[in-house]
């Protein structure tokens, strides 16, 4: 059996020292460095064997570790009454990031919010990235990754948006199956409207949470 993992380069194992540090310092207290190193070294593991991920390979390093650091210290620590969502969508490249995107507008720092492929893309859809930023919502800096079962675990609600039978089955969460098209190669015209749908699913879901949608105003 061959091993066609990606080399890293000297700079690439820089930059991910240099992510290990900075996660170290945002989850000082609660995991040690030693913890750290590994799950950056697991999650270096499991993109690597994916090679369209070859280009922001660290900065993914970062940015998976994080999110399943702060999966695990809901795990262990408690989730301190906030909830806590995951959208699921193929490539977690338009849809998924849509509904994200809109959470943290909409509900801020209420709501803990995860986002993942079962398959992730390369990168964001263009026109989603687009039609977001029309109502002022930024994702443009976002990239695709995978879900983690720590991820899965760690949330009370898991939103799916045409990932089928892929997406992951954990006893005791809340499931909800948003029937959406997917905004790849689909017009601006279109995509608005995918956003718009979004949208209001988006506030209907923080509602069903006891929150207020206040962030909202202002908002198109």
């Amino acid at each position: 059996m061959t091993d066609d993992r990606i080399e890293l380069t000297t700079e690439q194992i820089m930059l991910i020292r240099q992510g290990a540090e900075r996660l170290r310092h945002e989850f000082e207290g609660t995991f040690n460095l030693e913890t750290i190193e590994r799950y950056m070294l697991d999650s270096q593991e499991l993109l690597h064997s994916k090679a369209k991920f070859t280009q922001w390979l660290p900065l993914l390093i970062e940015r998976l570790t994080r999110d399943r650091l702060r999966a695990m210290e809901r795990l262990e620590l408690g989730a301190d009454a906030k909830p806590a969502v995951l959208f699921l969508c193929v490539h977690n490249a338009g849809r998924s990031q849509m509904g994200a995107g809109w959470l943290r507008q909409l509900a801020g720092d209420r709501v803990d919010v995860f986002s993942g492929g079962t398959d992730p893309g390369i990168a964001l859809n263009s026109a989603a990235v687009a039609a977001m930023s029309e109502v002022g919502i930024d994702i443009a800096a976002e990239l695709p990754q995978p879900w983690t079962d720590e991820i899965a675990r760690a949330v009370d609600v898991i939103v799916s948006m045409g990932c089928g039978d892929a997406c992951p089955i954990y006893p005791g969460k809340r499931y909800e199956d948003w029937d959406l098209p997917s905004p790849s190669g689909q017009p601006i015209e279109v995509v608005r409207e995918i956003r718009d749908d979004v949208r209001n699913r988006v506030e209907a879901l923080i509602a069903s949470l006891g929150l207020d949608v206040a962030a909202a105003d202002g908002q198109q």
